[in-house]
């Protein structure tokens, strides 16, 4: 998902879009929706931070941001009290160990999409089941099987193998779940998980998930009420903080030449005279 957060004191406008195959010009899209929602232009626009994987492709950006700092400073606007924010999104999860708003450690698994909503997604084509119902459908397990593999491959294969068993589909996403929480809660307590622990990303969205994490921790966990959207939060809030600390030191922002268009691979003008 690609997503603005458009923010002066408080937050003016939150847009949430699917990335797509197209990633290189979903944001300039959804920025154009961020515009019209709060009636600007970018011109208007004090200072843009653009973060996650798709930073740099950003050409209306004026600085670019890792996507550790930004959570970790979206997450302690909302929870002030925040040690740990586990990040479950769709490509990737993360543990951050945070102090005052600031990282102070973190732990990112990037490699393979065991764990992340990628994951799930495979999951529920195979249970011929929605994302959004695996959470709900979860919690009437009455038995957890376990699932061996968190190798997306593999644990597919798993969970037809537990089909043909004839075990329920609630209690094989339990299953599942369980085995989720257990590898997400082994990568975050390398950075020594600490309360208050704040769990965001897509997969936040999962209670079935949120509960299982839950129980391999011992206590509660606290899930923003949009979970998507903590990192371009973290992002916004950084920009303000930009623009407040150049007017309290009596210096212009530094802000990139303002393009609000769409990235592409190439330069399609240059590609058009190579072939004439």
């Amino acid at each position: 998902m690609t997503k603005v957060v458009v923010h002066s004191g408080k937050t003016l406008a939150a847009i949430i879009g699917p990335t797509g195959p197209e990633h290189r010009r979903i944001a300039y899209k959804v920025m154009l929706e961020a515009l019209a929602k709060v009636k600007m232009s970018l011109d208007d626009i004090s200072y843009v931070v653009a973060t996650g994987y798709g930073r740099l492709n950003v050409p209306f950006a004026d600085k670019q941001i890792t996507e550790i700092t930004c959570h970790a400073r979206g997450v302690s606007s909302m929870f002030p009290n925040v040690k740990t924010a586990i990040d479950i999104g769709g490509q990737d999860c993360k543990g951050i160990k945070i102090a005052n708003g600031k990282v102070i450690n973190f732990v990112m698994n990037d490699k393979c999409a065991a764990g992340t909503g990628r994951f799930l997604e495979v999951i529920a084509e195979a249970l011929g089941v929605r994302v959004e119902e695996m959470g709900e459908l979860s919690l009437k397990a009455k038995s957890i099987p376990k699932i061996s593999n968190t190798c997306t491959v593999f644990a597919e294969q798993e969970v037809i193998s537990w089909l043909a068993m004839d075990t329920k589909v609630e209690d094989i996403l339990a299953g599942i779940h369980d085995a989720i929480a257990t590898r997400v809660y082994g990568m975050a307590q390398r950075v020594k998980i600490e309360k208050d622990v704040v769990v965001t990303g897509g997969c936040a969205k999962n209670v079935g998930l949120v509960k299982a994490l839950e129980r391999k921790m011992g206590y509660s966990v606290l899930v923003p009420s949009e979970p998507l959207l903590t990192g371009a939060l973290g992002a916004a809030l950084i920009a303000e903080e930009t623009v407040r600390q150049a007017i309290d030191k009596g210096i212009p922002v530094s802000r990139a030449e303002r393009r609000l268009a769409e990235v592409t691979f190439f330069d399609e003008a240059a590609s058009r005279g190579n072939r004439s």
